[in-house]
């Protein structure tokens, strides 16, 4: 009988980003007050459109699913992070972490979906088609601030070459497919706006477009980044740093970006203020 591995992991150990206390205490209260405006942003994003029946169109739906998706996502590894470093606790359950896998997974699939630039295709290219179409005492250390796949994937004792083509496979499939719709919509939005006349209508569609790729390029990059970076040097914590932009920083744009600079969501958001100031007032 072959002698086997018969180690149980029952908690692993999240190194954060700094094992500083000074530093943590900064760390905690920045991360908590992007994870604040996160949620309370792309909350009144949902609640504006869901309260304003002008705004039940296409965009909004994506904008309202897009908002819904960035809460869940920072929610899966921001409040963890929080909690850890208020008690001074580093450890996760095995079970919490596969949990916290599966969800963020999930969610930044979900995120390279929304994030394809198709409503700005269709708007500028088809404007008249817009609207129809992771045994105590026993820890893995893990560098980082939530469970990373690629992360938790470099802890295996055993060969990790089957893991690690299937990781690259599905972040290829997911987020190289993505980007090449995000690039051929672009390619045909620079086309259309080639044709346009005047240089002020010009400006004006470059300007729609031009917060959309500042938080593509920041999301793509940084989430290549940290994944390329990996297969070549093991340096995890600008790895975890790499992390922050666009598992934290994107979600928290993402409201201010697409939403909060549109006259509709604005004058639906001003209704739904006055409408609570109101029932506010009569209690």
């Amino acid at each position: 009988m072959e002698p086997q591995n018969d180690t149980q992991i029952l908690e692993l150990f999240l190194l954060g980003l700094s094992e500083d206390p000074e530093l943590q205490s900064f760390i905690f209260a920045l991360f908590l007050s992007m994870y604040l405006v996160t949620v309370l942003g792309n909350l009144l994003i949902i609640l504006a459109t869901m309260s304003d029946s002008h705004l039940y169109t296409p965009v909004y739906f994506f904008l309202s699913n897009l908002s819904f998706v960035d809460i869940c996502f920072t929610t899966t590894t921001v409040p963890k992070m929080l909690v850890n470093i208020q008690t001074q606790s580093k450890t996760i359950a095995y079970e919490g972490c596969i949990i916290q896998i599966y969800y963020f997974t999930l969610l930044v699939g979900l995120d390279n979906f929304l994030l394809m630039a198709y409503d700005r295709f269709v708007d500028i290219c088809h404007p008249l088609h817009y609207m129809v179409i992771m045994k105590p005492p026993f820890y893995l250390e893990i560098p980082h601030f939530f469970c990373e796949p690629n992360q938790l994937v470099h802890l295996a004792c055993s060969d990790t070459f089957l893991n690690n083509m299937v990781l690259y496979f599905v972040a290829g499939l997911l987020g190289g497919g993505s980007l090449a719709g995000i690039l051929y919509s672009y390619s045909k939005i620079v086309s259309s706006i080639r044709k346009i006349s005047s240089a002020q209508g010009k400006y004006k569609a470059f300007s729609t477009c031009a917060s959309h790729i500042s938080v593509v390029s920041l999301f793509y990059c940084t989430l290549l980044g940290v994944y390329l970076s990996s297969a070549v040097t093991q340096n995890a914590r600008s790895s975890a740093t790499a992390s922050v932009m666009y598992s934290v920083v994107t979600p928290m744009m993402n409201p201010f970006i697409y939403s909060l600079r549109n006259k509709d969501i604005k004058s639906a958001l001003k209704t739904l203020l006055g409408r609570e100031t109101v029932k506010a007032s009569e209690y």
